[in-house]
C-alpha cells in the first residue's frame, strides 16, 4: 500500500470520526431541544416542583445547582489561582514540577463518584454533618480544581517573559510584577477555566446525590447544613418514574434547562479564551 493511499485512507478516517461525533452530538442535542420545549413554560420555570417532580416546576432546583457550583468556584478558585502563580514564579525545581503535575493529572481523572463517596465516608459518616448542600459544594470544588489549575497555571506560563523582565527593569519586586502585570494578562484566561469547572460542575450529579440533595421536599436552604434540589438529581428521580408521561415530559424540560445553562457557561468560556488570545498576540 502506497503512502499517498495510507495518507488518505487516516484523512478519511479523521472526518468520518468527526463527522459521527458532530451527528451524535447533533442528534442528542436536537432530541432534547425537541421533548424539552414542549414541558418550557414561565410557570415551569418559576413555581417549585410538586409529587416527586411530576406536577410543578423546576425552580428550587435551578437555585440549587446555582447554589452549589458558584459557592464550589468561589471556594476553589483562589486555590487554584494561588497553586497556579507558585507552579509558574516559585516552583523551579523540574522534579518537583512533574510531581505537582502528575499529582493535578491524576486528580482531574479520579471518577466522580470516587468524590462522592469521599464525601459521604469523611463529611456524612465521620464529621456527621449530614445531607448539606455546603458539602456538597466542597466536594464539587475539590472536583474541578485541578481544571481550574491546569487553565490558569498555562494562561499565566503562556505570558512572554519580556514582560516579566520589563517588570523587574522597573524597579518591581517578584510580587509586584506578579499583582500589576501577570494576574490583569492572565487572569482572563483563568477566568476561561472557571467558567468551564462551571459547565462540568453543574451537570454532575454522582458526588451530589448522597451528601447534598434532596429528590424532594427541599426548598431554599436556611442554614449551611441543610440539603437543596438540584437539576441532575432531579432528572435522575423523574427518569425513574418514566412510565408518567407527564413526569417524563418534565424530565425532558429540566434536561433542556441543564444543557442550557452548561452551553452558557461554555459558550462563554469560549468567548474569553477567544478574547485572551487576542490581547497575547497584541
Amino acid at each position: 500500500m502506497s503512502r499517498s493511499l495510507k495518507n488518505r485512507l487516516f484523512l478519511f478516517f479523521c472526518w468520518g470520526s468527526l463527522g459521527f461525533s458532530v451527528f451524535v452530538l447533533v442528534f442528542l442535542v436536537l432530541t432534547i431541544v425537541w421533548n424539552g420545549f414542549q414541558a418550557l413554560s414561565l410557570e415551569f420555570l418559576i413555581l417549585p416542583s410538586k409529587s416527586f417532580g411530576a406536577e410543578g416546576g423546576i425552580l428550587y432546583q435551578i437555585i440549587g445547582s446555582i447554589l452549589l457550583v458558584f459557592t464550589a468556584v468561589l471556594m476553589a478558585f483562589p486555590i487554584a489561582l494561588g497553586t497556579a502563580i507558585y507552579k509558574s514564579e516559585y516552583l523551579k525545581n523540574e522534579r518537583l514540577q512533574r510531581m505537582s503535575d502528575m499529582l493535578i493529572y491524576g486528580l482531574n481523572g479520579i471518577p466522580s463518584v470516587i468524590f462522592g463517596i469521599f464525601g459521604l465516608i469523611f463529611f456524612v459518616n465521620l464529621l456527621n454533618t449530614g445531607i448539606s448542600w455546603f458539602v456538597g459544594s466542597i466536594i464539587l470544588g475539590i472536583m474541578i480544581l485541578p481544571t481550574l489549575v491546569l487553565t490558569a497555571y498555562q494562561s499565566i506560563n503562556s505570558i512572554p517573559h519580556h514582560y516579566r523582565e520589563s517588570g523587574l527593569a522597573l524597579g518591581m519586586n517578584r510580587w509586584g510584577v506578579i499583582t500589576e502585570v501577570l494576574l490583569p494578562m492572565g487572569i482572563q484566561g483563568a477566568f476561561t477555566g472557571l467558567l468551564i469547572g462551571l459547565a462540568r460542575a453543574v451537570g454532575e450529579t454522582a458526588p451530589i446525590m448522597f451528601i447534598a440533595t434532596a429528590f424532594s421536599g427541599a426548598g431554599i436552604p436556611g442554614s449551611l447544613l441543610e440539603p437543596v434540589s438540584s437539576l441532575p438529581t432531579h432528572i435522575l428521580a423523574l427518569a425513574q418514574n418514566a412510565t408518567d408521561p407527564t413526569a417524563l415530559q418534565n424530565a425532558w424540560g429540566a434536561s433542556l434547562v441543564l444543557i442550557t445553562l452548561v452551553g452558557i457557561f461554555s459558550l462563554t468560556a469560549l468567548y474569553f479564551r477567544n478574547r485572551y488570545k487576542t490581547m497575547i498576540v497584541r
